[in-house]
């Protein structure tokens, strides 16, 4: 199974996946914005020098306000995204995909201590090595995900291929099933088609087919759709 998503259905009973961001993605993005404060502190650090004590001392409360709030508030007003994480197509959200609030994103940065221990994020890294939403302590304790952000897919050409009527009697549920499939397929991976392919027909499911089970499910969901 694609161990790297999550899906969930909404309240109003729509199916959303998430697919969600391992620990590599999420170290690169925090080097981006651990460097974006230092280029801040270093041209902060050129200005405030001519100011003497108070300048060093406004830069103390410079420093102290960026790595406790500088993620705080890129989270919560540009929609779960530093920039480290926006270059990445990342975003930090709640488990139900909901858009994370301030409680939740103080939450999760004010942890960041813990996941630090012992040094280099020891503690947090482990963590998400364990997890299998891949959430460090902070995200534990704040209940956030954080997840990649996709473009939406452009619309597929129509499919040439042949179509082939199902080899049982199709039900309502069975048609509506596959009208879904047939109108989401341009958007999903190869992988995922491959899964949902060979628990419709287990019998085509071997190794050694390859891809005979995805293929049948997309001959049977263009003669359901109207392509026969």
């Amino acid at each position: 199974m694609i161990d790297e998503q999550r899906h969930i259905t909404t309240p109003e009973g729509v199916p959303l996946t998430l697919a969600l961001a391992g620990p590599v993605p999420r170290a690169v993005a925090y080097f981006i914005d651990a460097c974006i404060r230092i280029l801040v502190y270093v041209a902060a650090a050129m200005v405030l020098s001519w100011l003497g004590g108070v300048g060093w001392g406004l830069l103390l409360i410079l420093v102290f306000l960026l790595e406790w709030f500088y993620p705080v508030w890129f989270e919560v007003m540009r929609r779960g995204q530093t920039p480290g994480k926006k270059s990445l197509g990342l975003a930090v959200v709640r488990e139900d995909a909901t858009p994370v609030d301030l409680n939740a994103s103080l939450i999760r940065n004010l942890l960041r201590t813990a996941d630090l221990f012992p040094m280099f994020y020891l503690a947090g890294f482990i963590c998400m090595l364990v997890d299998s939403r891949f959430r460090r302590l902070g995200d534990l304790a704040a209940g956030t995900l954080v997840v990649h952000l996709h473009q939406e897919a452009p619309p597929a050409a129509v499919d040439p291929g042949a179509s082939q009527p199902p080899d049982w009697p199709l039900t309502l549920a069975d048609r509506q099933l596959l009208l879904d499939y047939h109108e989401r397929r341009p958007r999903l991976t190869p992988a995922r088609r491959n899964e949902l392919a060979r628990l419709a027909f287990p019998e085509l499911a071997a190794p050694e087919q390859g891809d005979a089970a995805a293929e049948q499910l997309d001959a049977v969901a263009r003669y359901t759709q109207g392509g026969h």
